[in-house]
């Protein structure tokens, strides 16, 4: 029978030795690998007592921010759960109510907001598809958990604190183009909204 192709190859049947039989050459080869690895430098570390650098574009937990005054960013618009191709943020909206300004920045706020770290990719697509700036991620690691339902993260994981200790900082987050947008106050993304002015305007329509 012809061969459809010329890249046949000859394969030898060689017996092996006695001593080959014995596997005794592969061992000895194999120890003398291990042994030599005793006397080279350890690549590991004692986490977390130790930390390695981090790369200032590394992609850890998120955080959702809250603003100069201490009012959460989020509106729950939705865009970074629709932007999330491992489907894992979810989220519950609300109104808010009379006396809680300070609390929320705008009308709309995240009454739930989780997140599933078991199938967050770290992708960073929330982050860009979010228009308020209010979620980003840092370059805090996830810690380990024993329960599956310990990775749902909710607010009380995500938002900063209020305190400016508590604070994340996410400026190595931020393109010097965007801190440049973020100086003019020209742009509505930028001013500060002040509710007299917004019911006014209202009124006037």
């Amino acid at each position: 029978m012809q061969a459809l192709t010329n890249r046949s190859k000859m394969v030898v049947n060689k017996e092996m030795s006695f001593i080959e039989k014995l596997y005794l050459p592969a061992i000895m080869n194999g120890m003398r690998i291990t042994f030599s690895h005793f006397f080279r430098k350890k690549v590991t570390i004692n986490y977390p007592e130790k930390k390695r650098p981090i790369s200032e574009v590394f992609r850890g937990q998120h955080v959702l921010k809250r603003d100069e005054k201490g009012a959460e960013r989020c509106t729950a618009c939705g865009l970074c759960a629709v932007a999330c191709p491992a489907e894992a943020i979810t989220m519950t909206a609300a109104e808010r109510k009379k006396g809680e300004e300070n609390l929320y920045r705008e009308e709309k706020y995240a009454a739930v907001y989780e997140i599933n770290m078991l199938r967050c990719i770290f992708c960073g697509l929330c982050e860009e598809a979010c228009p308020k700036e209010a979620i980003f991620l840092t370059d805090r690691i996830v810690p380990t958990e024993f329960e599956r339902g310990d990775f749902v993260y909710g607010k009380n994981k995500l938002v900063e604190g209020v305190e400016p200790a508590k604070r994340i900082d996410v400026s190595k987050r931020q393109s010097a183009a965007v801190l440049e947008f973020k100086k003019n106050p020209e742009y509505a993304h930028n001013q500060v909204w002040d509710p007299n002015k917004s019911l006014k305007k209202k009124a006037h329509h």
